[in-house]
């Protein structure tokens, strides 16, 4: 009796361990039927472009992208000007002087005529008034001057403008973005780099962006002024030479 009780336990037993290895050999033979290149691969980040970088800024890179634009605009615009303004024949004064002591004045008005400069329209409204109190020439002179000036000064006072409210914008998306670090913060109650790096991105891009645009906006308005410095002292010279022309006809 206990004999054949234990024969049952036994045989149950080799039972179980055969049925334990054939599963144990299936699983070893479906292991080693995966390729090795289903294992895991971690994606790398991919690097950012500078369009990416400048999306991540949000709304605030309208404007700024707007600034920037008219930055560049204006810049150049008032580049040529200046610069095609600030060209005068070195003898143009030469030639001025040799007509008027020939008393060809309509030779003198028409050479003023065709130079293309502040200073020759200066000198061609002093033309048009010899004969007149010197007081008289000087002021019409000093007139012309100025408006010539004040068109050359156009659109300076926009770069100007520009490089102080470009970093304020800057300051706004800043704002912003510490905002919207704080509202993530809030609907996620975690403060890990991943929650809080969409309102980092705004508010970095940003307060760069409007640094950026303010100091090129400044550095072009300063460049300019100083080419208009260049030229304002030609005026001023080619007045005074033609001032003295008229109180010294020998000279």
């Amino acid at each position: 009796m206990l004999n054949s009780v234990f024969i049952q336990i036994v045989s149950g037993a080799a039972t179980v361990a055969n049925q334990v290895a054939d599963t144990a050999a299936n699983v070893a033979v479906q292991a080693a039927a995966v390729p090795a290149t289903s294992t895991i691969v971690i994606p790398k980040q991919d690097s950012l472009s500078l369009l990416d970088l400048i999306m991540k800024g949000g709304i605030i890179m309208i404007p700024m992208g707007l600034l920037s634009i008219l930055t560049i605009y204006f810049f150049f615009e008032r580049f040529m000007t200046i610069s095609k303004a600030s060209k005068l024949d070195k003898n143009f004064m030469n030639s001025i002087k040799d007509f008027i002591h020939n008393g060809n004045i309509e030779a003198a008005k028409s050479l003023c005529r065709n130079t293309v400069s502040p200073a020759a329209r200066m000198i061609e409204k002093g033309v048009s008034r010899i004969g007149k109190p010197i007081k008289e020439i000087e002021e019409s002179m000093e007139s012309v001057g100025k408006l010539e000036l004040n068109r050359l000064e156009k659109n300076l006072s926009v770069l100007s403008l520009i490089g102080r409210i470009a970093p304020i914008f800057g300051f706004i998306g800043t704002i912003a973005g510490v905002i919207k670090i704080f509202y993530d913060i809030s609907l996620t109650d975690n403060i890990s780099i991943g929650v809080i790096s969409t309102g980092l991105y705004q508010k970095m891009i940003t307060s760069a962006s409007g640094l950026v645009v303010g100091l090129l906006a400044f550095i072009g308005y300063y460049i300019l002024n100083a080419m208009l410095d260049k030229t304002v002292n030609k005026m001023e010279t080619a007045s005074v030479e033609f001032i003295d022309l008229l109180q010294d006809p020998t000279k």
